[in-house]
């Protein structure tokens, strides 16, 4: 009986580890299913197909413990322009709500004459970026600022080498950027940081145009710090490249990122709504102009300036009505999130007048007594005066009942005005007594 309570006891035992491993396994797969997961597209042409760059950037992103998953739409030669008349691309754009868009140009177009691209080349960028914004609010658009060509462009002596060529690519993406409200992932300036500090790396294959495998890697890297604004730096998948060079080219992309996240108008894709602002004291002292900075995803704005008062102006004027150190905050929300900024403004030159306003609730009470309750124990009881509607100074006295709490004796009767001075206009405060 014994041996089969033994054998029972074993089978149970045995049965109930099983259900908790089975248990710790679901758990296990269902946090690693229920994991975030950000999508990038990207749109170009063969500097982004040449060496499957975007699946270099996934084995890189992953290889450092972060998930991606991508597609890419890309045609050998395509400008911005052609990806505008290719319904193709725009299907690729509302296939889904995509977290990041890339979008790169044909590699010379945005280095041609200025007034040239501001019409072959501008409105399209835009265009393109519009229409990721109008399938998902909460995407982001990076453009892919690629690099100049090994020799340059030999039909103009503005962008005839390397390095005029890599130049002009940078303010041109740079500005369509600004015009797009985008982001741009820097490969060219960190091309230049390799070509200049490490010659012997070659970035790129024989054409002198196209990457080598070395320059799609430096990109991926690139795009790596861009989108999760951290360091590449130990990732252990290098492709094809021996360890050193890619440390090398993992600490260029970390170098020219994320020193420069503003220049490069990087945004984390946990904080899309950001506000910031600044506070400059205006003339009297107690006088606040507040202006504010949110990002594009943000869409209201509410003031909280510390002194119970409250405004949606997004560059308001406040004014304070009495000395002290006040919390201010700005909240920005919208359909991406949320933000909160905030700074102490501290005041100490609000006029008497308007400390007057704030420090006393004044009332005639059932005895017909004016009782005045001081909310501020810094204001100076000696620097208080009573006049007549006629502007006649008038005799008073205050009888103190508790801390703070006063009777204002006066035999005068009608309207009365209290002021901190006989100098002050008389409408901003009226006692009656009867």
């Amino acid at each position: 009986m014994s041996h089969l309570l033994e054998n029972s006891v074993k089978f149970t035992i045995k049965n109930a580890l099983k259900t908790i491993l089975l248990f710790v396994s679901i758990l296990l797969s269902s946090i690693s299913f229920c994991q975030d997961s950000l999508s990038v597209l990207f749109i170009g042409n063969s500097y982004i197909f040449t060496n499957d760059l975007p699946t270099i950037f996934k084995n890189l992103t992953n290889s450092m413990g972060d998930i991606v998953t991508v597609d890419s739409k890309t045609n050998g030669g395509f400008t911005f322009q052609s990806h505008t008349n290719d319904p193709l691309t725009f299907q690729k754009i509302h296939n889904k709500p995509w977290d990041f868009v890339v979008l790169q140009g044909q590699s010379q177009e945005p280095s041609f004459p200025y007034s040239q691209v501001n019409t072959s080349t501008l409105p399209y960028a835009v265009q393109l970026a519009d229409s990721v914004y109008e399938n998902n609010a909460c995407s982001q658009v990076h453009y892919f600022m690629t690099w100049g060509r090994q020799n340059g462009d030999p039909q103009w002596d503005s962008i005839n080498t390397f390095n005029k060529m890599n130049s002009r690519l940078r303010d041109a993406y740079l500005r369509i950027a600004d015009s797009s409200k985008a982001s741009v992932s820097p490969s060219g300036p960190a091309w230049k940081y390799v070509i200049d500090n490490y010659p012997t790396i070659n970035l790129f294959s024989s054409d002198g145009s196209h990457p080598s495998y070395a320059g799609s890697y430096l990109s991926a890297c690139v795009f790596y710090s861009s989108i999760f604004e951290k360091s590449p730096v130990g990732a252990t998948f290098i492709g094809s490249l021996d360890p050193n060079t890619a440390l090398i080219l993992q600490q260029a992309a970390a170098l020219t990122v994320l020193d420069s996240i503003s220049t490069w108008r990087l945004i984390h894709f946990d904080s899309l709504v950001q506000v910031d602002f600044t506070a400059t004291e205006l003339v009297p002292g107690n006088q606040i102009q507040f202006n504010s900075t949110a990002s594009i995803y943000t869409d209201n704005l509410t003031w909280h300036f510390g002194d119970d008062t409250f405004s949606s102006d997004p560059n308001p004027i406040h004014e304070y009505t009495y000395n002290g150190s006040f919390v201010v905050s700005l909240i920005g929300t919208g359909v991406c999130g949320s933000d909160t900024a905030y700074q102490v403004i501290n005041i100490t030159s609000a006029s008497l007048e308007n400390q007057l306003k704030e420090a006393i609730n004044c009332f005639v009470n059932n005895n017909g007594e004016i009782e005045l309750i001081w909310k501020n124990n810094a204001l100076d009881l000696s620097s208080v005066k009573l006049f007549s509607a006629s502007g006649d100074l008038l005799p008073y006295q205050f009888e103190k009942r508790s801390q703070n709490h006063y009777i204002l004796n006066t035999n005068a009767k009608g309207f009365l005005y209290l002021y901190t001075n006989d100098s002050i206009s008389r409408n901003y405060f009226k006692l009656i007594k009867q």
